[in-house]
């Protein structure tokens, strides 16, 4: 017997062979890989995109966390399945810069873009007793005084990283890259004052803001971030930027998903985003909510890499 799309039957796509029946919904639940540890801030950012999925595709979203290879593993595990709608992932800034900084081959080309969810601009921060009040203070004194100025950040490579990077390089300055093993480490070698400064995603740094113990800077961002109206941009700080350099987070599923599976998957994607609950833990937590759909994700991926091939090549890091 023959068997088309529009006639599959409800038992086989229960056995996985075939995509979803899409005129009559989904007919199991989708799997979500999330590559990074259960408990960390993209996981909860998973768990609660999908708390509430059943309502708004007709299954569960179960989530799995596949890590390692710095997320490499589990995005490779979404990009090498069925294109069936079934598996999906959450996708991270890091697979913008793998294939460029010679880490894998793994880049946005082997997946399906399905929704970003959020654009974080980096943050430049400092002690509340620091001689530094503004980001023009900071550039001043880093002219005057070349490689003195110690900036931690979570890793070579990072967004934040290279954010500080073209900074320096469009000012002219030299600053000294601390590099840490994360955000958590980066932000105690600042709270404790063994470094100027501290480049990290606001959320990074939100609680220590809120008690006074930090202040930001300037975000380099191109616009203020809605959790912190009354930082400017590192443009309004007078040290514009033209390429911003985003953390990011999104959903994608492995490529040549069918077009009506990818419709179902990028609608009920859209729904979810648009929960209460999402909303709520989103802008709890100061992660900006940033919602494009499948092509214009995958135009935002493109040009991402264009932002960082220069970037990696200031600071020696691009191998392509």
């Amino acid at each position: 017997m023959t068997l088309t799309r529009r006639t599959f039957t409800a038992g086989a796509a229960l056995a996985g062979l075939a995509g979803p029946a899409l005129s009559q919904g989904f007919q199991r639940d989708i799997t979500m890989v999330v590559p990074w540890a259960a408990g960390g801030g993209t996981d909860t950012l998973a768990r609660t995109l999908v708390k509430n999925a059943k309502q708004h595709i007709g299954v569960n979203v179960n989530v799995v966390n596949r890590t390692g290879g710095t997320g490499a593993v589990g995005m490779q595990s979404v990009s090498a399945a069925r294109p069936d709608g079934y598996t999906v992932g959450l996708v991270t800034f890091h697979l913008s810069a793998y294939r460029l900084m010679g880490l894998s081959q793994l880049s946005y080309r082997d997946f399906q873009p399905l929704a970003l969810l959020n654009r974080t601009p980096a943050a430049f921060s400092v002690k509340a007793d620091s001689p530094f009040k503004t980001l023009k203070d900071l550039v001043d004194y880093a002219k005057a005084n070349p490689g003195v100025v110690t900036v931690a950040n979570s890793g070579a490579g990072a967004n934040t990283h290279l954010s500080a990077a073209v900074l320096a390089k469009n000012t002219g300055i030299k600053l000294s890259f601390v590099p840490f093993d994360g955000g958590a480490p980066a932000r105690t070698a600042m709270v404790g004052g063994h470094v100027s400064a501290l480049v990290s995603g606001p959320d990074e740094v939100l609680q220590y803001v809120k008690t006074g113990q930090v202040r930001f800077l300037a975000m380099v961002g191109e616009q203020r971030h809605p959790s912190f109206p009354d930082v400017p941009t590192v443009a309004e700080a007078g040290f514009p930027i033209q390429n911003i350099i985003y953390d990011w987070r999104g959903i994608a599923g492995p490529k040549n998903l069918p077009a009506d599976i990818a419709k179902a998957l990028n609608e009920g994607f859209a729904k979810m985003a648009s929960d209460p609950d999402f909303i709520t833990l989103m802008d709890q937590v100061a992660l900006p909510r940033v919602y494009m759909n499948g092509a214009d994700f995958g135009t935002f991926l493109a040009g991402m890499e264009t932002s960082l091939q220069p970037a990696l090549a200031e600071v020696g890091l691009l191998k392509i």
